[in-house]
């Protein structure tokens, strides 16, 4: 190859590595009201594709309304108003078009307390694809709950039990059925609301490695109050403060040097 040919791939290399990553969720001056209260101020964030994302921030400040704004969760309560606009892979959340049913098949949910069907482990993991006619056979639905339990590390503990009830299951394996549950219909993006709040520290290491893991395939979106948590399974962080968000940036930066003062005052612990 000449080194003209050479010095043209070394050049889209360097332009490959510093290209600006894809956006898989996008907000603009997000807001959203309870009724006459204002929960949300104008959030503006750009999360990239493939990374967790980690929001942390006091009680109340508003990490879990932005979450539940991304797969429309709050439609469900009465007198919520959402103004701004949120996109995911480039479709508005919010577009009057849109198929709610649909948008939580791409955008999955997991939350604190786990919360599996009252139902077999093995109907747990097929009902998505199901409703979603995803298989064509019984085979394709086995292939499917297989490989989603297999993807939430859980496969080797349940495989003889898969006709047993979900809530058979201790806590850490229950959140861990609801991760498989979410992924088995292929989100893009997948929220967890403090996943591990409830668990044990054995579960909980056990739910951060599937973290990692999972990354690979999909957006995750964290929502902790832990920031050792944070700081371990995330690569951005966004912090916010009643109602607003003060401040975004690479985990690192955000735990070694954050440019907003009420950043630094919560992390080292003055309030929170």
């Amino acid at each position: 190859m000449s080194e003209a040919n050479l010095f043209a791939l070394d050049q889209e290399d360097a332009a490959a590595e510093t290209a600006a990553p894809e956006i898989s969720i996008s907000a603009k001056s997000l807001s959203v009201f309870y009724g006459t209260k204002q929960a949300l101020f104008g959030v503006n964030l750009d999360i990239p594709r493939h990374i967790v994302m980690a929001m942390i921030g006091p009680s109340g400040c508003g990490k879990s309304t932005f979450i539940r704004c991304i797969n429309r969760m709050n439609d469900v309560i009465p007198g919520c108003r959402v103004e701004g606009s949120i996109t995911v892979e480039g479709q508005d959340v919010y577009d009057r078009e849109l198929d709610v049913v649909q948008l939580r098949a791409k955008v999955g949910m997991v939350f604190q307390k786990p919360n599996p069907f009252p139902k077999s482990i093995f109907d747990n993991i097929a009902y998505g694809p199901r409703i979603h006619g995803m298989a064509d056979s019984k085979s394709d639905l086995d292939a499917i709950v297989e490989s989603s339990l297999r993807a939430a590390a859980l496969w080797d503990e349940v495989k003889d039990r898969l006709k047993e009830p979900g809530t058979s299951l201790s806590g850490g394996q229950q959140q861990r059925l609801c991760i498989a549950r979410a992924i088995a219909v292929n989100p893009d993006v997948l929220l967890m609301d403090e996943p591990c709040s409830a668990l044990d520290p054995i579960a909980t290491a056990l739910i951060e490695e599937l973290i990692e893991e999972l990354r690979a395939r999909l957006t995750i979106v964290i929502v902790t109050h832990n920031m050792q948590q944070a700081a371990r399974v995330s690569q951005m962080t966004a912090f916010f403060h009643l109602g607003v968000m003060v401040e975004t940036d690479s985990t690192e930066n955000m735990f070694t040097q954050p440019q907003d003062e009420r950043t630094r005052g919560y992390i080292t612990g003055r309030f929170g």
